[in-house]
């Protein structure tokens, strides 16, 4: 239980959680049983979300005890980060925030820095799926890649490739955790992997592209 060291009386107001939401939404949900919550699940926060929260933040409690606000998001753009900046500088009275986010990197240094950050060990782990890929050839990695970005039947188009997106920059991030304590590598496959995290951010790029050059770029090992 990654929260345990967490005083409940005693809360910071805001905390930023990198990972899954699947496997760290309900150990919040758990440990703030009984205060006033309200939940926030989107694949990007814009800024029409930011406004809303920002309103949303400064009223006060329906109880006497805790506001918490859960947020859980692939994607935070620029603009509902510098948005937020006053809220989270200036925290109410009993108002604490939960954000949850694929990629802490993804966030202005500024944004960063208004939150407590929290490690979840468990995805501090190597993931299964990214030693697999590395051990696989090229052609069954393409397939993985296919399947693992692929569409959501009835999606908007635009959420979708956000959604791919930020599900590419997952699994980046999990490839270079595995590959880091393997000296064999040479630098030019991490600094490839630089570039590619930097144009996935970019509105507009081919996910699955970019993590075919990935395939590429990776010996088998």
């Amino acid at each position: 239980m990654f929260l345990k060291h967490l005083d409940k009386n005693n809360l910071h107001h805001a905390y930023l959680i990198e990972g899954n939401k699947d496997g760290i939404l309900p150990e919040i949900l758990k440990f703030m049983q009984g205060e006033e919550l309200i939940q926030i699940n989107l694949d990007s926060f814009k800024l029409d979300d930011a406004r809303e929260l920002k309103s949303l933040g400064v009223e006060k409690a329906n109880t006497e005890g805790k506001k918490i606000f859960i947020i859980s998001t692939n994607s935070f753009l620029l603009e509902a980060q510098q948005a937020l900046l006053k809220l989270l500088e200036e925290p109410i009275l009993n108002t604490h925030f939960f954000l949850i986010i694929p990629d802490i990197n993804s966030l202005l240094t500024t944004f960063r820095s208004r939150f407590y950050l929290i490690k979840n060990s468990k995805e501090e782990n190597k993931s299964e799926n990214a030693v697999k890929f590395i051990k696989m050839s090229l052609q069954q990695r393409i397939d993985f890649l296919k399947e693992l970005l692929a569409e959501n039947d009835g999606e908007q188009e635009d959420r979708s490739v956000d959604s791919a997106r930020f599900k590419a920059l997952n699994f980046l991030n999990e490839l270079e955790t595995s590959l880091v304590s393997r000296t064999v590598l040479d630098t030019t496959c991490f600094e490839h992997f630089f570039k590619v995290r930097e144009f996935l951010r970019m509105p507009g790029s081919s996910p699955k592209t970019l993590m075919e050059s990935v395939a590429i770029m990776i010996p088998n090992l």
